[in-house]
């Protein structure tokens, strides 16, 4: 049957921008001044025609309008865009049509504008929580991370993913009351991402600190799991900018904790490969351009590269960390021997929780095509690769520099974080 509309109704196109920083979102409480739902908690919103009568605006120039006025932020990174859908507000007499956005931020210093009385950094299921602007929670819905977009991202590093599977797994456990249910999302995590060990570790950890195996419990161990991924993503990062301080630094790749190091170490110069099959390297790069000085060569031109750049260190992230090697993007083998036959340190920074329980993890699939052609060939085209830890001069976490029987007892502990 058709939905009956509501005559007389008020049409107003609105958007609704989420800000995530360090896996807690923005949370806003409206002004008493506001023209709408004073005193209740949101997001940034505004309409896309800020004056009636007025062609509004796109949607996404819009979201950052108002992002802009109302937290004096001027460059977040969208994440995602969310289906607009309708939500009916009989006693205003508005029918609302909302634009959800997620976008990422470097920051938690905003400048808050006369729209918002107080604002606070929280969990997105504190939304679930509070008297708040009506569909909040599904504007936030139609955005947050799901299994499958942590399956199917391509571009992130294993610990910024494995954040986002903490937030998955924390949101999941706010929606049921079904302790089996919020398990089957565990796994369906695990089998999200099998070469990251991180993913692993963070979820099993979380997993396993829920010893009421009731999903309250589950959302209580992913928050923290959240705050202590991103302090040790941090304190890893500290260590390996303890080492290449000014220096002239090359990397490749995307690792959210190698960008953190380098914004630490404030080096005098970075080169980094484009980094195929994906080529995260050229974006990497053109964020670093805004704060370093960047040079941006091909993957076959790299180890040539570090002679002509004359580079002080190399530092690259890792995927997985076993006592014998390290699993990371393709190339990174090729960069290490060429740094170790000119003598120039390798760095590997991570958090332990890149540490694999065994050696059972399985290597992922390319993410381009190499060759489609028809002739008979076997086609070689690895996402990750290992690199020996006898050609890295360190591997920084959060613990120090790990040396072999460190990675062994670490490895140890997270085997045991299986037996949830």
């Amino acid at each position: 049957m058709a939905r009956r509309e509501r005559p007389n109704m008020d049409e107003r196109e609105v958007v609704t921008c989420f800000l995530r920083n360090d896996g807690q979102l923005l949370l806003v409480r409206r002004s008493d001044d506001a023209e709408s739902y004073p005193g209740q908690w949101g997001a940034i919103t505004g309409y896309l025609a800020p004056e009636r009568g007025a062609p509004p605006d796109e949607p996404g120039t819009a979201a950052r309008r108002e992002i802009r006025e109302e937290t004096g932020i001027d460059d977040p990174a969208l994440v995602r865009r969310g289906e607009p859908f309708a939500v009916e507000d009989a006693h205003r007499g508005t029918r609302w049509r909302v634009h959800p956005f997620l976008f990422e931020t470097g920051t938690r210093e905003i400048d808050p504008n006369w729209e918002l009385q107080t604002y606070e950094w929280a969990h997105a299921t504190e939304i679930r929580r509070r008297e708040t602007v009506p569909d909040l929670w599904r504007s936030y819905d139609g955005v947050r991370p799901t299994v499958e977009s942590v399956a199917a991202d391509d571009e992130h590093g294993s610990a910024w993913l494995s954040v986002r599977a903490l937030e998955v797994l924390r949101d999941e456990a706010a929606l049921t009351e079904d302790f089996e249910t919020v398990a089957g999302v565990a796994r369906a995590l695990l089998a999200a991402r099998p070469s990251m060990a991180v993913v692993e570790n963070r979820i099993n950890r979380a997993m396993s600190e829920a010893s009421e195996r009731v999903p309250g419990a589950v959302e209580r161990a992913a928050r923290e799991g959240i705050t202590s991924a991103v302090e040790a993503d941090r304190a890893a990062a500290a260590v390996a900018a303890a080492r290449i301080e000014g220096a002239r630094v090359c990397t490749l790749s995307r690792s959210g904790t190698v960008e953190q190091a380098l914004d630490l170490a404030d080096p005098e110069a970075v080169l980094i490969a484009e980094s195929r099959p994906g080529g995260e390297g050229v974006a990497v790069a053109e964020s670093l351009a805004a704060r370093h000085s960047v040079t941006l060569t091909s993957d076959a031109a790299l180890a040539g590269q570090l002679n002509a750049f004359g580079a002080d260190a190399v530092v690259v992230g890792a995927d997985t960390i076993f006592p014998d090697r390290v699993l990371n993007k393709v190339g990174t083998y090729g960069l290490a021997l060429a740094a170790a036959a000119r003598e120039i340190p390798l760095y590997v920074v991570a958090s332990a929780d890149k540490v694999a329980p065994d050696d059972g993890i399985d290597t992922e699939p390319a993410a381009a095509t190499l060759y489609d052609g028809d002739a008979d060939l076997t086609v070689a085209n690895p996402l990750f690769e290992a690199t020996p830890t006898a050609l890295c001069t360190a591997i920084c976490t959060e613990r120090g520099a790990l040396e072999t029987d460190d990675v062994a007892e670490v490895a140890a502990r997270h085997r045991s974080l299986r037996e949830w």
